[in-house]
């Protein structure tokens, strides 16, 4: 068996690159700011909606136990406490969907939107911030050209450089469903791209991973298991990780995806290359009613005389 070294080597273009991406906003949100855009983003949707959307936007920690209309100005206020989190990635992350997709013009819908749109403009001026499409919330007198000249940014803080490549894999895998929405909502005119299949989400997954990483084996049959065998999605050899997606389809789907998962993770066991599996889970209409205990159920080491894999899950 290959020995592997998880550390990434600090002289690499890779971990040059990410110490470019990885500085963290110093700047805190108030309680005002997060009452706001926390009363409005309540009004899109539901608990388990909204959770999957500040899950995916990077907000730490678990989410609050709280009431509906509190709940998500206190996750905000957090992520601009959180010394490791970049507060402004999170608040444009959660705003980007309300604030770039308008619903159809003269319509009720579009004037409340309008009104709720107007709100979160006039918050984030009040307290020196603009915010931009796609996601990008930014100090006033900071352009755009900022996001991409890094040498002439001013921050207290020193870049942060992942001591593993799992950070950087994690980051990729959590932003899944941000990389979607600019190709799902492109500007009149293009085609737009959906994400209906597992293979759509494949190949978005691929061309997230290939600048990073060299060695992508996909497609790649696993061990026979009961009398079966199947193909693993991504197989990452130096770093012995496989990653396996999964959509769902609809409700019955959802309640079967532990069960589907449950094999998968007897055939990865068995393979020789794969000592960590990353099940993510797409699940676009949030199906999924009780997504932590799936993880909690499938998470973890599994081990037999057969082989053992560690596993982690992501539901998206």
């Amino acid at each position: 068996m290959r020995a592997h070294n998880n550390r990434i080597n600090p002289t690499s273009g890779l971990c040059e690159a990410l110490g470019a991406i990885s500085k963290q906003s110093t700047m805190r949100l108030s309680k005002s700011l997060c009452a706001v855009v926390g009363e409005i983003l309540a009004s899109t949707g539901s608990h388990p909606t909204l959770d999957a959307l500040f899950i995916s936007a990077g907000a730490p920690g678990e989410p609050p136990p709280l009431a509906h209309h509190s709940k998500w100005k206190e996750w905000l206020f957090r992520a601009g406490m959180d010394p490791s989190v970049d507060g402004l990635v999170v608040l444009g992350a959660v705003l980007e969907e309300f604030m770039d997709l308008s619903p159809k013009q003269a319509t009720p819908e579009f004037d409340t939107w309008k009104e709720g749109r107007d709100r979160v403009e006039k918050v984030l001026e009040e307290n020196g911030l603009r915010y931009y499409r796609f996601g990008r919330v930014l100090p006033q007198g900071e352009s755009l050209q900022a996001l991409t000249d890094e040498p002439q940014r001013q921050s207290t803080n020193s870049a942060v450089k992942p001591a593993k490549v799992e950070e950087l894999l994690e980051v990729i895998v959590r932003g899944l469903r941000r990389a979607m929405h600019p190709l799902t909502h492109r500007r009149k005119g293009a085609q737009h791209l959906s994400f209906s299949n597992e293979y759509d989400v494949q190949d978005l997954l691929h061309s997230m991973l290939r600048p990073w990483i060299s060695d992508i084996r996909p497609e790649e049959f696993t061990p026979s298991y009961a009398g079966t065998s199947t193909r693993m999605d991504f197989l990452l050899t130096a770093y012995a990780l496989v990653i396996e997606t999964k959509i769902v389809r609809d409700r019955t789907h959802a309640k079967r995806i532990g069960d589907e998962l449950i094999i998968d993770i007897e055939h990865y066991r068995r393979h020789p290359e794969c000592k960590r599996l990353w099940c993510v889970i797409y699940d676009p209409d949030h199906l999924i009613t009780n997504a932590q205990g799936l993880k909690n159920d499938l998470e973890g080491p599994r081990a037999s005389k057969d082989g053992e894999v560690a596993v982690k899950v992501f539901v998206l």
